[in-house]
């Protein structure tokens, strides 16, 4: 029997959650993104992600990004021009679920929670500079960058750990949920733009970015399953 000093429900020494602690941060994450007022600035986060996975891929097929703009009921916009817009249309939803998957694996880099937080919060700084515009995507942007740059002044490396594994998750069950709404819109959406200038139709669209966001949330679970059969 192996024998250790280290608590049943603690994180391993690879960073990652026990499987009690995911199932509970991931529970945690799924509630908060209910909670009126307080999952607002969570669904900015799924927002930011989406709209800069689009400038991304503008900016990687040749395009150009004019600016990126975020609306209070967590919608948003990219403006551009050129690029392809097949990668274009399809980077947003699976931009955020990727986000939210590395977000996690960030999290269980024991030595490097604060550079992730630190990395994160000039990323969003960064795009202030180049894409922000408008004062309301400016102030939505400012309160994501705070969200992550002041924990940093936290000490607790467990705790940021796990801030951001919930952070994480919450982009993830956002990127997750936030499809099914294309399916209501008529003419609107990355979906009817891809059917647009694709054979396939918006809901074999759909259908792709639900199976890539459950992919990635099942890849978290893995990450924590592999971390805790090695403990085993």
């Amino acid at each position: 029997m192996l024998k250790s000093n280290q608590p049943l429900n603690s994180s391993s020494p690879s960073g990652a959650p026990s499987r009690t602690r995911f199932l509970i941060e991931l529970f945690l994450a799924f509630i908060v993104t209910r909670i009126p007022f307080i999952s607002v600035p969570f669904k900015w986060l799924e927002s930011y992600f989406h709209e800069l996975s689009h400038a991304l891929a503008t900016v990687f097929s040749g395009g150009v990004v004019s600016h990126i703009a975020l609306f209070p009921n967590g919608a948003g916009l990219c403006f551009s021009q050129g690029g392809w817009p097949m990668l274009i249309g399809f980077a947003g939803y699976f931009g955020a679920a990727l986000w939210g998957y590395l977000i996690f694996m960030f999290a269980t880099w024991p030595k490097g929670i604060r550079f992730s937080f630190a990395m994160l919060g000039g990323a969003v700084v960064l795009t202030i500079l180049l894409w922000g515009r408008d004062l309301l995507t400016v102030a939505i942007l400012v309160c994501l960058a705070v969200l992550f740059l002041l924990p940093l002044k936290l000490q607790q490396n467990r705790l940021l750990a796990s801030f951001l594994r919930v952070m994480a998750l919450m982009i993830v069950l956002n990127a997750l949920a936030s499809p099914m709404v294309l399916l209501g819109l008529e003419g609107q959406g990355d979906a009817n733009m891809l059917a647009s200038v694709s054979w396939l139709p918006a809901w074999f669209w759909v259908g792709v970015w639900l199976s890539t966001s459950a992919a990635m949330l099942f890849l978290c679970w893995r990450r924590v399953d592999g971390a805790a059969l090695r403990r085993e």
